[in-house]
């Protein structure tokens, strides 16, 4: 594994041997097979229970209902860390979607293609105990707490299928870049309006207890493809722009509408 010098983890060799390890076990992995079963410390467990208990406080005051009722169905232990394949069957009883382990972030056209598939490809690792609130990367924390809720939720999985499709119908990286960052301010760091007041929907946002506290502060414009398309963002801070749908049907028209007629020949610029 390869750690740049500003990462949590850069200087502990004991948790870059970990992750090594479940990289390792990632790699390996074939569809079919039974989901690698990890070894989580219990400094990693700890941290589990303290965002677990962080994340549920804000879950009830900044979470839109869709939300709150996919995670009342898939019901995630709060006193342990969850393996990736329990959760996975979890999924699939209910739409169908499954987990699969990835080693490390996946190439843009896999990673989307593969949700055509109602496959999801999800990291095994959890961040580093000397930044339990922050992660730089994904972590079973974003994956299950984030896209784990969302898709046991069948409107929002059917969204996700529809990224794919799109994807995989795409030959032009410029459109599929687009798709992807109109993934990013929906689907990650999505927000609803819901009885007069503005709720989180995005998985990045609500499995981030920082990102719920400062959304407020953010600069919220309403959904805009051309705005969405050229807003730039980065992942290392909180978001400084976000959007939000009138309702949570809005945002299903919205996504539905641009999924299903986007072209590499009606990419949206960027402004």
């Amino acid at each position: 594994m390869e750690f740049s010098p500003d990462h949590p983890g850069y200087h502990d060799q004991k948790y870059r041997d970990h992750r090594a390890r479940i990289a390792k076990q990632a790699l390996s992995y074939r569809l079919g097979q039974p989901v690698p079963v990890i070894g989580y410390t219990e400094e990693e467990q700890g941290i589990w229970r303290l965002i677990n208990a962080d994340l549920a406080i804000r879950h009830e005051r900044y979470a839109c209902r869709e939300y709150l009722a996919a995670a009342d169905r898939l019901a995630l232990p709060s006193d342990r860390i969850p393996q990736l394949g329990e959760v996975s069957e979890a999924l699939r009883r209910e739409t169908g979607f499954r987990f699969a382990p990835a080693a490390g972030l996946v190439g843009i056209r896999e990673f989307y293609g593969s949700l055509a598939s109602h496959l999801f490809l999800a990291t095994q690792y959890i961040r580093h105990s000397s930044f339990p609130r922050f992660s730089p990367e994904p972590d079973m924390i974003h994956e299950i707490v984030g896209h784990g809720t969302h898709l046991c939720d069948r409107r929002w999985a059917e969204m996700y299928e529809l990224f794919g499709r799109a994807v995989r119908r795409l030959t032009g990286l410029a459109a599929v870049k687009e798709v992807s960052r109109v993934f990013w301010f929906t689907v990650e760091y999505g927000l609803v309006r819901e009885d007069g007041k503005i709720k989180g929907c995005g998985a990045s946002l609500l499995s981030s207890p920082g990102e719920m506290e400062h959304f407020h502060n953010a600069e919220i414009k309403p959904l805009d493809l051309p705005a969405m398309v050229g807003q730039e963002y980065q992942v290392e801070k909180f978001q400084p722009v976000l959007f939000c749908a009138d309702s949570f049907a809005h945002l299903e028209d919205f996504l539905g509408d641009f999924l299903t007629t986007v072209e590499d020949r009606e990419a949206v610029p960027s402004t």
